[in-house]
């Protein structure tokens, strides 16, 4: 975790203070907490995501409207799914190569996890491995454009980026 400057760390405790706060409160007792979470979590991003790749904030808040619409259809669907007489599921796995450094791939797979019907269960190699509750639905198109998003938050295109 070297060649972090003072204006980096201050950015990511800042970030991820202000996360905290949106998702817990500014109680005392959130704050206390915060007093414990905020630190390691800054330290696990270090180690995750660490060196000259910078995560501006106005990138990922920019790739948000995205996310939240995504979640909110694949909510729906899942819903219908599972409200459907015939319970239209094909569940299966996926391998899916990923050209992300370490860290991106850490969340690329959690923002897929997040998403209704997904779960990222690992890597094997360069390749993400994701559970799906209908391998027919044609959700693998969307993870290269989920990929070129987590890219663009971190400074760069995957395929110049990888284990980097």
């Amino acid at each position: 975790m070297q060649g972090f400057s003072a204006r980096h760390l201050v950015g990511r405790i800042t970030f991820l203070g202000a996360v905290w706060i949106v998702l817990a409160g500014a109680e005392p007792k959130a704050l206390a907490v915060g007093a414990v979470a905020v630190p390691a979590a800054v330290w696990l991003s270090l180690r995750l995501l660490p060196g000259p790749r910078h995560l501006a904030p106005w990138r990922a808040v920019r790739h948000l409207p995205a996310f939240l619409g995504a979640s909110l259809l694949g909510g729906l669907d899942v819903a219908r799914r599972a409200l459907s007489p015939r319970m239209p599921l094909a569940p299966g796995w996926v391998e899916v190569p990923v050209r992300l450094p370490d860290g991106g791939r850490v969340a690329l797979g959690a923002e897929l996890s997040l998403m209704p019907g997904t779960l990222a269960a690992g890597m094997q190699g360069d390749r993400l491995l994701i559970h799906l509750l209908d391998v027919d639905a044609g959700f693998e198109a969307a993870i290269p454009r989920e990929e070129a998003a987590i890219a663009a938050m971190i400074g760069g295109d995957p395929a110049t980026r990888a284990n980097g």
